[in-house]
């Protein structure tokens, strides 16, 4: 009887769980149609910084994958899924060359992965919307480069 009660209980908190988190997918907002690409830390643009998204913090490839984008349009601590895939997103990092642009370059632990993602339009469901004061808080001290300037400029703007 007391392993009915705890298999009844267990089942309970599963379905508590589920419909939490469908509900968090329920309430995410929806965006067609966004370009993708891939990056790894192998590539000459990148080897300077190693493996480490520009908040320090090591570049992620598990359930939560970093991603790069244009800070003023996903702020740093966005956190997405890609429809049709397991793996959640985390906006941890930038890239000169996605400044002006909605394209999200996610990280590939290899320049095989990184090629065989190529470039993909994608739907995706922002699960939670990170901040743009802690962009540009992250951006402020490395003001030297055009393209940090561009995205302080744009966040400032929209303030």
């Amino acid at each position: 009887m007391l392993n009915i009660l705890r298999l009844l209980g267990l089942a309970a908190l599963c379905v508590g769980c589920v419909s939490c988190s469908s509900t968090k997918l329920a309430n995410a907002k929806r965006i067609n149609g966004v370009k993708t690409t891939a990056y790894t830390h192998s590539e000459s643009d990148h080897r300077k910084y190693g493996a480490k998204a520009a908040t320090g913090e090591p570049l992620k490839y598990g359930k939560v994958r970093s991603a790069a984008t244009d800070w003023s349009v996903y702020p740093v601590g966005t956190v997405f899924k890609i429809e049709g895939e397991p793996y959640l997103y985390e906006v941890d990092d930038y890239g000169s060359a996605l400044v002006g642009t909605n394209t999200i370059d996610l990280y590939k632990p290899s320049k095989a992965a990184m090629n065989q993602w190529g470039a993909k339009q994608v739907n995706i469901s922002v699960l939670k919307w990170g901040s743009f004061n802690k962009s540009v808080e992250i951006m402020k001290p490395r003001m030297k480069y055009p393209h940090i300037q561009q995205m302080v400029k744009r966040i400032e703007r929209s303030s």
